[in-house]
Parts: structure tokens; C-alpha cells; sequence
């Protein structure tokens, strides 16, 4: 991995919010050894004591001490409490220089909007396997934001897995598919049918993983197109054949669209916030 762009040794990383995601990228970036002091700020007294627990973190007394203490400052709270806590930051007299919001459905030009210079934004979508080290994030930046600071940013969620720089217009569609709970539904949609059909809870689990997890690493390390294996796992007249034309029939296809749409609408209406 390349070498960082150089900081000051008195800042850190900052998150401002404890919640799941902020949690899921400490445990990532602890797994990968991450070698900055890293300071979360959050009201709720029971989620800081927990982040401890679970990472070496220091605490932020107050909003304007984590700010301070700030080289990287994470905006991890959710998408209706960015605008009042960008305004409490703008109150506090001590502005932030570069900035990433991991709020979905935010765009950069309200982030820009709402604080002005000198922050420098970069939006990000991590998903909640980063805390084993196979996170997917995707990125995009403002205009303001120079090849330094995107050179950081890209190295931090690197740490976490894997990272991908996407248009901003890509962000909601994006943030619909990636969700790890695409496979959980999935997972737990299958097991149940399966359950149905007779097996057993722990058999239907097993064999509706397998079906979901090794058959995609398998598309992922071996490096066929989808299109063939899906003709190599579907023999014609066979059982998959049979189950994937019934699920087909029965609207497969409409229905991840549409539940694809729904995701999509709620980013939109959090833009609105």
C-alpha cells in the first residue's frame, strides 16, 4: 500500500457519531493496524463507552475540541441530523478542513453549502462488512477537494476493503444495491421457501449460504462471466433450470427492481432534509 500523505502527529481522525457504521470502521481499521490516533465525539455517553470497549479510541469532550483535533472528520450521523449539526460546527468557531460524509443521499453541493470554505468535502458509503476487513466503499469528491486529500481519503477506506470512485449521480442507485442486508434478505427469504419445502432451520440456512456466498466467490475467483455460469449451473430439464424460470415467472426480476426504486426514492427524500 502506498505511503500516507504526511499529517500533523497532533491530529487525528474524527468521527462525529458512535453509531453502527462508525463502530464497523473502527473494528475494520484496527484489524488493519491504522496508525492514527483516532477521536469520536457523540452525546450518547453509552455508545462512547462501547466504541472503548471495543477499539482504542479517545473521546471528544465537546463538538469544537473534536473539530480541532481534526486532520480527517468523518460526518457519521444520520442523513436528518447532518444540516443541524453542520450549522452547530459553523457556530462553534472552529472550521474543519477536510471532511467526509457518510450520510446517504446528501449531496456534496448541500455539504459545500452548508459550511463553506475552508471544508473540503468527500462523500463515502461504506458497508458494514468493513469490520472484517471486506467493506465495499464507494467515494466521490467536490471540486474543492485536491489530489492530497483525495489521495487520503481513498487510503483510509482502503483499509476496510475493497474502494470504488463513482460519479456523484451513481450515489443513490449504489447505496440501494451495495447493502450487505441484500444478502441477509436474500439469505433469509431463501432459507424460509426452503424451510417450507421441508428442510430443517440449520439445513435450509446451509444450503441457502452456499447457494449465495460460494457461488459468488466462485463467479468472483475464477473469473467467468456470470452469463456462463449461469448456463453451466442451469442444465436444461434440471432442477435449477426449473426453480430459476419459476422465479422468473413469478416476477423475480420486477420485484428487486421495484424494491430497488423504493431505496433509491428514500436517498432522494433524504437530499431533501
Amino acid at each position: 500500500m502506498a505511503e500516507e500523505p504526511r499529517i500533523s502527529e497532533m491530529k487525528a481522525t474524527v468521527f462525529l457519531g458512535g453509531g453502527r457504521i462508525t463502530s464497523a470502521l473502527l473494528a475494520g481499521l484496527r484489524l488493519a493496524g491504522y496508525p492514527r490516533p483516532v477521536i469520536v465525539y457523540d452525546r450518547n455517553p453509552e455508545k462512547l463507552r462501547a466504541l472503548q470497549r471495543e477499539s482504542r479510541i479517545a473521546i471528544a469532550s465537546d463538538l469544537k475540541s473534536a473539530v480541532e483535533q481534526a486532520a480527517v472528520l468523518i460526518v457519521a450521523v444520520r442523513p436528518h441530523s447532518v444540516a443541524p449539526l453542520l450549522d452547530e460546527i459553523a457556530a462553534c468557531g472552529s472550521l474543519p478542513g477536510l471532511c467526509v460524509s457518510l450520510a446517504a443521499g446528501i449531496p456534496l453541493r448541500k455539504l459545500r453549502a452548508r459550511l463553506g470554505s475552508p471544508a473540503r468535502w468527500a462523500r463515502g458509503m461504506p458497508s458494514p462488512v468493513c469490520r472484517i476487513g471486506h467493506g465495499l466503499t464507494a467515494l466521490c469528491f467536490d471540486r474543492t477537494t485536491g489530489r492530497a486529500d483525495r489521495a487520503r481519503i481513498r487510503q483510509l477506506f482502503a483499509r476496510v476493503g475493497q474502494m470504488l470512485e463513482i460519479p456523484e449521480r451513481q450515489f443513490d442507485a449504489f447505496t440501494a444495491t451495495y447493502s450487505s442486508s441484500q444478502g441477509y434478505h436474500a439469505l433469509a427469504t431463501l432459507a424460509e421457501a426452503a424451510q417450507n419445502a421441508g428442510l430443517d432451520r440449520k439445513t435450509a440456512l446451509v444450503a441457502a449460504a452456499h447457494a449465495l456466498s460460494d457461488g459468488i466467490l466462485y463467479w468472483k475467483e475464477s473469473g467467468q462471466s456470470l452469463a456462463r455460469l449461469l448456463h453451466e449451473a442451469a442444465t436444461p430439464g434440471g432442477i435449477a433450470a426449473a426453480t430459476m424460470s419459476g422465479m422468473d415467472k413469478s416476477g423475480y426480476a420486477r420485484v428487486v427492481a421495484k424494491g430497488l426504486k423504493a431505496g433509491i426514492a428514500q436517498a432522494r427524500r433524504n437530499a431533501k432534509t
